[in-house]
């Protein structure tokens, strides 16, 4: 088709017309006829070299099924190199004091100058690639706040993009995630009570690398959880009330790796100089109570602890009242022994060793493995139940034996009960006992 002679004028006079744009432009670089990141002759030459019906052609920028006018003006008014885009930001949201690392994905990012959210500059922004910049967040108000990213050619802005909330970050901790993701803490109970806290739901513990989940504060009745396949042994009862405050639960035992990272050597039997797998991700074993939370311990050395006998079950249980906690395909826990394989490494499908943290599927707030793999050590003495409600209790001040809980792989199902107890001398190691670690706000 003859083109109109006008446009051959436009073709003649747009270099000189038009140079780089300044102005905000927001959205995929719609005029890129020809992929390039810049927008300029080649495009213009392809879209009137198009002009006319033109079904599902790349010069048809509004989709109409012909390239006519509208899409040329199109093309003229985002003339230059493409404005930058965002297509995601992660997290999406943070804590009003600011520090928030986040994650910018989308395109158009080269050379970028700066970041602004909610009116303040980020600190600490690095362009990565044409498709993610890297950026902390400043301190702003509680709210949805837009975020600007200039180019030597462009300033463009994206409303609500990201979510200031008054929540509050440990200062030992890397936020990970300000609230419970929906597909994790899939009960709303639970999610509104984490958000209640004011606390940040996934953090990353600044010392060790753990991540860490919060828990929050509540009433539950701690003891006796019956199974179909096994009664309650005489020291689960009686059951009694319990009020804790949150705390934070590290989401898996603790590794092999992350043990040799910071005492020096992997005590555990579970590694290839006794025919095992060399994957460092299962639970460290073969730690006794004391090489955990003694004075000289991996305790001391992090500034984390053991969670306490009360926390523990509580974090199991995690709002459910079974012998075993829930998992997506039985949201309210459950008392069939057989289904335990869905949450639970443990004798016989173990296969008579440890697996790597994970694995498994979590209960309602997001913890693995709180079930089966190894036992974990508890902070508590052991002493039998007494009737009477309590408040954040530590158990008693001294004893003979130290708790563990959970069940391993060399357990039957049993011992993988929500109540079920277990305890022993503090300086004793087995390589069926683990633990992971706790720590308050």
């Amino acid at each position: 088709m003859k083109l109109p002679n006008i446009l051959l004028s436009i073709v003649a006079a747009v270099t000189m017309t038009f140079g780089v744009s300044t102005s905000s432009v927001q959205g995929q670089c719609t005029g890129d006829v020809i992929p390039s990141g810049i927008i300029d002759g080649v495009d213009l030459a392809q879209t009137l070299s198009s002009w006319g019906p033109c079904a599902n052609c790349p010069a048809d920028i509004d989709g109409d099924g012909a390239v006519t006018g509208i899409d040329l003006g199109q093309l003229l008014a985002g003339w230059g190199p493409c404005a930058p885009f965002i297509a995601s930001v992660a997290p999406g949201q943070g804590t009003i004091v600011g520090g928030t690392p986040i994650t910018i994905s989308g395109a158009y990012f080269t050379g970028a100058t700066s970041v602004t959210i909610g009116g303040a500059l980020a600190t600490n922004m690095v362009v990565v690639s044409s498709t993610t910049i890297t950026a902390v967040t400043p301190a702003h108000a509680a709210g949805s706040v837009s975020i600007t990213i200039t180019t030597p050619s462009r300033t463009s802005t994206f409303q609500n993009a990201f979510l200031y909330a008054k929540i509050v970050v440990p200062t030992w901790a890397t936020l990970l995630e300000l609230s419970p993701d929906p597909a994790v803490v899939t009960d709303a109970n639970l999610r509104a009570a984490i958000e209640a806290s004011g606390f940040a739901w996934r953090v990353r513990d600044n010392g060790t690398n753990i991540e860490m989940l919060l828990v929050p504060g509540g009433t539950f009745m701690m003891g006796c959880s019956a199974s179909n396949s096994y009664a309650c042994a005489s020291d689960e009862s009686p059951t009694h009330q319990v009020t804790l405050s949150a705390f934070y639960m590290g989401r898996y035992e603790v590794t092999q790796a992350q043990w040799t990272a910071k005492m020096g050597s992997n005590p555990s039997y579970f590694v290839p100089q006794n025919g095992y797998s060399s994957d460092t991700t299962k639970p460290v074993e073969q730690v006794s109570w004391n090489m955990i939370a003694s004075a000289s311990g991996f305790m001391s050395v992090t500034g984390l602890r053991l969670p306490t006998e009360a926390e523990w079950e509580y974090a199991y249980r995690a709002g459910t009242t079974t012998a075993f906690h829930s998992y997506p395909g039985q949201p309210t826990g459950f008392n069939d022994d057989t289904l335990l394989g869905n949450i639970a490494w443990f004798y016989p499908a173990s296969g008579s060793q440890t697996h790597a943290v994970g694995g498994k599927l979590a209960n309602g707030l997001g913890l693995h493995d709180m079930a089966g793999n190894v036992y974990e050590w508890c902070q508590d003495w052991y002493e039998p139940y007494s009737s009477a409600s309590v408040t954040n209790p530590t158990g008693p001040t001294t004893g003979s034996y130290r708790l563990f809980r959970g069940g391993g792989w060399l357990y039957a199902s049993d011992y993988c009960r929500a109540s079920r107890r277990y305890f022993s001398a503090h300086a004793v190691i087995y390589n069926f006992v683990g633990f992971r670690v706790a720590r308050n706000p």
